[in-house]
């Protein structure tokens, strides 16, 4: 049961995991964009593009998303600077609102959220990859085969310690960058524009710049996830900052640098129809190869973003395990090689057993007889474009509901700990956290909206939390007695 007193008397749990902090400021803006650069900046610009009216319109929107997500980074350098635990969002929710808060949110990325995002990308990767070998893409063995088997040999590596995490995260971000900025290169070279100008004359009777906004911060989330692993970067009050203002600096020049390329070889017109912007300029370049090279980048990309969930969610769960009795067992670290290989096993595990469900039709058939064998309606698995991003879409809505309390927890507790010491204050405080709770609400609003019904995917496993949180409350105060 949850009382009163539970949620606003959180104890304060500030243990640093056991091992010596081995993540660097090239580590941690590593860990940035390797997680914000995925698969996103090679589908969304063709929404992004057919919800403006001019091409300066749709970079100036990649501008403002870059500059929104730095507003939200002043408040996460507060917050991670303040309270250096590993864990990010999980500890702060605790501190100001109750173990219960950050039971949920810990319990919600574990069930379906950072688990479903290690499954997504796994499954681009995988799709990508069949279709780079001349195999035939979509739910084929090769394909499961590849997700299941880039998730387990990235979980195995992450398994063998911190330092062999962070070294191949710094691999897979270089190459991706280098890839995306080669793109660029690609483009200046071009002899000259190869889909019309920047102009078009086509009335967009549809267009949203809201909804194009939308899209854009969809491509720049999981900056935030660096501070699941504060407690492990070294002179962490003054690299943590610094990691992630430099992260979202080098996202947004590398996004703004790749939708001109867009622009300026396929046009204004080409880049609306495109569905594979990158794919069809290279195309214009460089040729049949240019599929090809554009292929094996999105599979780097979605490798470095996985990679990147996989180190930082897997903080998440240790931390949670620390905290609650029910998920003791996650809080397990190998002390030799700085991981914390219980949490690492339970994230791989589930997010194989997402790839399955989503990823199969017979995955999605039992999905659905489960939803109506409760009362519930199946989901539109191919309204949303597939399985997976179905689960993203569903998803969304819980993820911004705790972006946006994340950004309350900074009010909360600046009043409710206003003598602690605050290495990194906000400037200009309140406007930075009062206009990143706005852009979260926008969003909230936004991805409900959008997913309607299919929000079912993320409230349902939240809502089996509440009472999975008050069996870990009566194990609890079992164990105290005892």
């Amino acid at each position: 049961m949850i009382t009163r007193s539970d949620a606003f008397a959180a104890p304060d749990t500030e243990t640093a995991p056991p091992v010596a902090p081995a993540l660097g400021l090239g580590d941690a803006v590593s860990i940035i964009v390797g997680i914000v650069v995925g698969t996103a900046v090679f589908k969304t610009p063709m929404m992004v593009f057919s919800n403006v009216t001019t091409a300066w319109g749709a970079l100036g929107l990649w501008l403002l998303g870059g500059i929104l997500s730095f507003i939200g980074a002043l408040c996460y350098a507060e917050l991670a600077t303040t309270y250096p635990r590993s864990g990010g969002d999980y500890h702060y929710l605790t501190k100001a609102f109750g173990r219960w808060m950050g039971f949920l949110f810990g319990w919600a990325q574990l069930a379906v959220i950072l688990t479903g995002s290690i499954a997504q990308m796994a499954y681009a990767f995988a799709d990508y990859g069949v279709r780079l070998w001349g195999a035939d893409p979509g739910t084929s063995v090769a394909t499961l085969w590849l997700a299941c088997g880039s998730i387990a040999v990235l979980s195995v590596l992450n398994l063998l310690g911190v330092v062999v995490g962070k070294s191949v995260q710094n691999v897979l971000s270089t190459v991706k960058v280098l890839g995306l900025v080669g793109i660029f290169i690609a483009a200046v070279a071009f002899p000259s524009r190869g889909g019309g100008t920047w102009t078009s004359a086509a009335e967009l009777p549809d267009a949203s710049l809201g909804l194009a906004l939308v899209f854009v911060l969809y491509a720049y989330g999981g900056w935030n996830d660096a501070a699941f692993v504060a407690a492990e970067v070294r002179g962490q009050r003054r690299n943590l900052p610094l990691a992630l203002f430099l992260g979202l600096g080098l996202i947004t020049a590398v996004y703004l640098l790749v939708n001109w390329s867009y622009l300026w070889v396929l046009g204004l017109d080409g880049s609306r129809a495109s569905a594979t912007p990158a794919a069809d300029l290279m195309q214009q370049v460089v040729g049949d190869r240019g599929s090809r090279l554009i292929s094996g980048l999105v599979m780097i990309s979605a490798l470095g973003a996985m990679n990147g969930l996989i180190l930082t969610g897997s903080r998440v769960y240790a931390s949670l395990g620390a905290d609650h009795v029910v998920f003791r067992r996650l809080a397990r670290w190998d002390e030799r090689r700085g991981a914390p290989a219980a949490a690492l096993l339970a994230q791989g595990l589930i997010a194989v057993l997402l790839v399955l469900a989503v990823g199969t039709a017979l995955g999605r058939g039992l999905i659905d007889a489960t939803l109506e064998a409760i009362g519930l309606h199946a989901l539109p698995w191919e309204k949303y474009f597939g399985g997976f991003e179905s689960l993203v879409s569903g998803t969304a809505p819980v993820f911004w509901g705790f972006f946006l309390l994340t950004g309350v927890a900074l009010f909360v507790l600046r009043v409710r700990d206003a003598a602690r010491p605050r290495p990194f204050a906000t400037p200009l405080f309140p406007l930075p956290p009062v206009i990143f709770c706005g852009m979260c609400v926008y969003m909230l609003y936004s991805s409900l909206t959008y997913a309607r019904g299919l929000s079912i995917v993320g409230f349902l496993p939240l809502a089996l939390g509440v009472p999975l949180y008050a069996y870990s409350r009566w194990r609890d105060a079992r164990v105290t007695r005892t």
